[in-house]
């Protein structure tokens, strides 16, 4: 079979925007160049689509070169192809954004890579386009959280009601009313309790639930609204 005749040549990059959770805020996981261009400023984690690579596989294994982690929360934002987005050369950025659980990723892959969780109100000023990038993403989490429960990407395996609601007013930077979070979540019927109690955290030995992965994968799936009454930001 033949090729594509063409006269220039365009790179194609993935970029990660990876949010976590550690128990107060919204974090986000940035890594510091250490190569020209922009040596020395805050970067997202990226690299280029090889040859023999599909779209997502590629945005899988930089999530997994940079936190050690596999099967987490992943999801094509958008692709960005301003010609003069990168100085070096002509190169259009596929970004995805993925949500982990700070506590289950892989320090020393961080430490490998410069990285370091940030928080979203600290953020630094970050390289290319990348600022944008992270706006949209953070646009788009605000609204995939409140139809599609994705929220509790977060969150460890067992947790209690109220943590899940600090990881809701993380996500939205507004509290929340206690009595109408929880009525609403219960009757999502997403939660199974545990018969375990919350013993070390400030939630004062509340009722330790998991999540009902099979009415979760429902909500990611079907038209149904988890939490439509967020205000969406």
């Amino acid at each position: 079979m033949g090729q594509y005749t063409h006269i220039n040549r365009i790179l194609v990059a993935l970029d990660c925007i990876i949010f976590g959770y550690d128990g107060d805020e919204l974090k986000l996981l940035l890594i510091k160049r250490n190569f020209e261009p922009e040596q020395g400023r805050w970067s997202l984690m990226g690299g280029f689509l090889r040859e023999e690579e599909d779209l997502e596989a590629a945005a899988q294994r930089i999530l997994y070169d940079l936190t050690g982690l596999n099967n987490t929360y992943l999801e094509q934002l958008q692709t960005f192809g301003s010609v003069n987005r990168d100085p070096v050369e002509r190169t259009i950025s596929v970004v995805y954004y993925s949500l982990v659980n700070i506590q289950d990723q892989d320090v020393n892959a961080l430490r490998t890579h410069n990285a370091s969780w940030i928080s979203l109100s600290e953020k630094p000023n970050l390289i290319f386009d990348h600022n944008t990038m992270v706006e949209q993403a953070l646009h788009r989490l605000r609204y995939k959280a409140a139809l599609h429960a994705i929220g509790f990407e977060l969150l460890p395996e067992k947790f209690t009601i109220p943590q899940l609601q600090k990881v809701y007013e993380a996500i939205y930077t507004k509290q929340l009313d206690r009595r109408n979070f929880s009525r609403k979540i219960l009757s999502t019927d997403l939660l199974i309790g545990t018969g375990e109690k919350d013993t070390v955290s400030v939630t004062k030995k509340g009722q330790l639930y998991r999540l009902n992965a099979e009415k979760y994968q429902q909500y990611l799936t079907d038209y149904v609204s988890f939490f439509p009454e967020l205000t969406l930001a």
